[in-house]
């Protein structure tokens, strides 16, 4: 009985041990099959925008083909939350055109975003943005979890469209009502609304639902003036059951914007960023940001105006600060009404007393509104009205590169004179056309028939303007019918087209050379002549819309070495010089001018001066009398080089009358690049002496 007792104790041990053994078996293999869940990376168009995403950090992967320019990117390293994820991406090297996946962070907003030209896609400039985001590659750091579906601003998200997986914020149900989605900046209003104590007193319910009241200020905490900016139109609380009227005033964008009772309007523990406090396009913006920042990005500017433009306001004394008013509210008028921009119009603004004083330039304030912020600023300087020295000092000084001054962009001076200048202004004018600027005059109340006596310079305005001809000049009888000027105004300095002072002695012709190649020169000789042809081209502003260049080199034959529309830069102009290669042969001057006229002049632009540069050793094989009349009557101003035997009777046929300002002889080819600077200056005197009609 004994022995039958610890046999079945043993065979119940044994089954234990059998049974703990499968169980753990089993936990193994359960354990086995059990795998962690896999992260999904959400997908993205390349459309859209970081500052829509609210996460503060997450992993994305973006199609391929978001390299293109309808995507639009601004900044560099650093990107404003308004640029394409993708696109941004692409600019910075992160990815390829083929697309993939980015790990995206979100950092603070930023003032001075800069644009640049990077993989394929161009970013652009942006004054100052809310928030910034940076992108990395998509290496996970350890210990964070990423989403799998990204949250976005609104319900309906370009990814959500797309049939991607998104969050939407929804507002709690109220009894007896159907919930409806609201966006972020509404949930944000009514979590602040409902933790804070109210700093106004109550209105009463008739007056909270028609009176518009201003936003209570805190004095001397600059950090707590802060604005709900949204576009959207908060629920109204009389439309709740058992709700109480709440404050009701109009947002910037137009819309109703209720304030329920309880909310107090110091927003100062969300001056700092934070992630999920500034996420959105619509965010909160200081109170004095609002008169320099707006919920889109500011204008680039009207291109059809692109236009380099300085103002030079009368702030002599006698003018009183009543007129000065009204001044710098056409100042305002014409930048609301130009669309100031990098790829449009710049404007500058310089104040004239006594001395000139540039107020802001051309990169101060890139868009209307800051503009116009900085006009209303402007306060009287006072003294004289010394006009000349006004455009003289706009002439030397604010027209440059570190002012703003951009190449391409003719540049542009509106004068506003009261009565009549205290200096004289025809020799500073003269040098401002002369530079290529295009003044306009606005004059005032002129001088009354007993105050001519006192007028500096009778008929100062027709002296000044760029040209006579009534364009450049508008009057007006009085002070209070300044505003009638604007439309005028903004139209003709828009006119491109009629800007004639920007064309200049260096930037408006078509020059070809005819360089004598006969075996009289030699190699050496040769490659002399090319160099001063080379030095005189350095003096012009090349492109394919200023001065352009072609070479013919003549023999007893001639051959075309480039033509005006070949070449477009200097450098290219230049090498193009550096390659012609000598020819050698006899000395058919005549032929080679008939030459030029058929293969370069003939192709010339209707707008372009036409001058032809001819360089000679010795007297021609053939008739020069009748080419060179052909080449006047076409308009080519002919300039004759000799050098060494070159005839002297023949280089005064072929220049343009006078001859002694178009012929030039030369004992020795090494003596030529001491006419250089002689040749510049007749070109340009010549030039310049052009009626103004």
């Amino acid at each position: 009985m004994r022995t039958v007792v610890l046999t079945m104790k043993a065979s119940v041990i044994e089954m234990f041990l059998v049974l703990l053994v499968t169980g753990v078996h089993s936990n193994k293999e359960t354990a086995k099959k059990i795998k962690r869940p896999k992260f999904t990376v959400p997908q993205i168009n390349c459309d859209v925008k970081a500052g829509k995403i609210i996460n503060p950090e997450f992993i994305v992967k973006c199609p391929a083909g978001c390299q293109d320019p309808k995507y639009h990117v601004y900044g560099t390293d650093v990107y404003a939350s308004y640029s394409s994820v993708c696109g941004a991406a692409v600019h910075s090297g992160v990815l390829d055109n083929s697309g993939g996946k980015i790990l995206v962070r979100k950092v603070a907003g930023q003032s001075g975003y800069k644009g640049s030209y990077s993989n394929g896609v161009q970013s652009l400039s942006l004054p100052r943005w809310r928030e910034s985001f940076i992108v990395l590659e998509s290496k996970p750091k350890k210990g964070v979890t990423y989403p799998s579906a990204l949250t976005y601003s609104s319900s309906k998200s370009p990814a959500a469209q797309a049939g991607e997986t998104t969050k939407a914020y929804q507002r709690p149900p109220i009894p007896g009502t159907t919930a409806q989605p609201v966006t972020l900046m509404q949930l944000l209003a009514v979590t602040v609304a409902v933790a804070t104590p109210t700093t106004l007193p109550r209105p009463s319910p008739s007056a909270a639902s028609t009176t518009s009241i201003p936003r209570p200020q805190s004095v001397g905490h600059r950090s707590q003036e802060m604005d709900l900016w949204s576009t959207a139109t908060y629920t109204s609380s009389q439309n709740r059951p058992g709700a109480d009227p709440g404050i009701q005033r109009q947002d910037p964008s137009g819309a109703a914007f209720q304030k329920p009772v309880g909310a107090d309007v110091s927003l100062g523990e969300m001056d700092s960023w934070k992630p999920g406090s500034v996420l959105l396009d619509e965010g909160l913006v200081p109170k004095e940001e609002l008169s320099t920042q707006s919920l889109e990005p500011v204008s680039l500017g009207d291109p059809n105006c692109k236009i380099d433009l300085s103002f030079l306001i009368d702030g002599s004394t006698s003018i009183g600060k009543r007129r000065f008013r009204i001044q710098k509210q056409l100042l305002a008028d014409v930048a609301q009404a130009l669309d100031i921009g990098p790829a449009g119009p710049l404007m500058g603004v310089v104040q004239y007393g006594d001395n000139p004083a540039t107020h802001f330039n051309l990169k101060t304030h890139t868009n209307s509104r800051d503009l116009k912020t900085a006009i209303e600023k402007i306060t009287q300087r006072g003294g004289l009205s010394n006009v000349g020295r006004a455009i003289s000092f706009v002439t030397k000084n604010f027209f440059s590169k570190a002012n703003g001054n951009r190449s391409g962009a003719p540049n542009v001076v509106v004068v506003l004179v009261d009565g009549w200048p205290t200096d004289k202004v025809e020799e500073a004018s003269r040098l401002a056309r002369e530079s290529g600027i295009n003044i306009f005059f606005i004059t005032i109340e002129g001088a009354a028939e007993n105050e001519k006596q006192y007028v500096v310079e009778p008929n100062f305005a027709n002296k000044a303007v760029c040209r006579t001809n009534g364009f450049y000049s508008l009057h007006v009888q009085s002070w209070f019918g300044l505003h009638k000027t604007l439309q005028p105004l903004v139209k003709r300095v828009c006119d491109t087209d009629r800007l004639a002072c920007s064309k200049t002695c260096l930037n408006s012709a078509d020059i070809g050379f005819v360089i004598d190649g006969s075996s009289s020169v030699g190699t050496g000789n040769f490659r002399t002549v090319l160099q001063f042809v080379t030095n005189l081209t350095k003096e012009f502003e090349i492109s394919d819309t200023d001065t352009r260049i072609g070479a013919v080199q003549y023999t007893y034959e001639q051959r075309l070495e480039f033509g005006f529309d070949k070449y477009s830069s200097k450098p290219d102009i230049l090498n193009a010089i550096k390659r012609v290669g000598y020819w050698s042969g006899g000395t058919s001057t005549g032929a080679a001018i008939n030459f030029a006229l058929e293969q370069l002049f003939k192709k010339s632009k209707p707008n372009k001066r036409k001058l032809m540069i001819l360089i000679t050793d010795g007297r021609s094989y053939d008739d020069v009398r009748i080419p060179a009349m052909a080449a006047h009557l076409k308009g080519v101003i002919t300039y004759a080089i000799g050098v060494a035997w070159a005839a002297q009777e023949e280089l005064e046929v072929i220049a343009t009358h006078p001859a002694r300002d178009h012929s030039f002889f030369v004992d020795e080819f090494d003596n030529l690049y001491q006419y250089v600077p002689r040749i510049i200056q007749n070109i340009c005197t010549e030039f310049n002496s052009q009626p103004r009609n």
